[in-house]
């Protein structure tokens, strides 16, 4: 998912498969306030993608779960803040 469709090639926001009626993921690396998830799912569901869920691989505890619950997504972390900061204590 591109921020914006690049102005040659394709001229897409999402590349690949066509999304209209599938249930699509947003994938991201740190989630902080999860303001991009929100934005790239508005972007997706208006090409017709369903977007639940957004896994990543880190939470930074700071909204994004909240925010991602108000725009109906899912958030599914492999580690929060609070497990790095566990693991860097112990």
């Amino acid at each position: 998912m591109r921020k914006h469709a690049k102005p040659y090639g394709t001229c897409r926001l999402a590349e690949g498969a066509e999304v209209a009626g599938r249930k699509v993921l947003v994938i991201e690396d740190v989630v902080t306030s999860g303001g991009q998830i929100v934005l790239s799912a508005a972007d997706l569901r208006n090409l017709g993608a369903q977007v639940d869920g957004a896994p990543c691989v880190i939470d930074r505890d700071q909204g994004g779960t909240e925010a991602l619950k108000g725009a109906g997504i899912s958030l599914l972390s492999l580690l929060t803040a609070v497990d790095l900061r566990a693991a860097a204590a112990s």
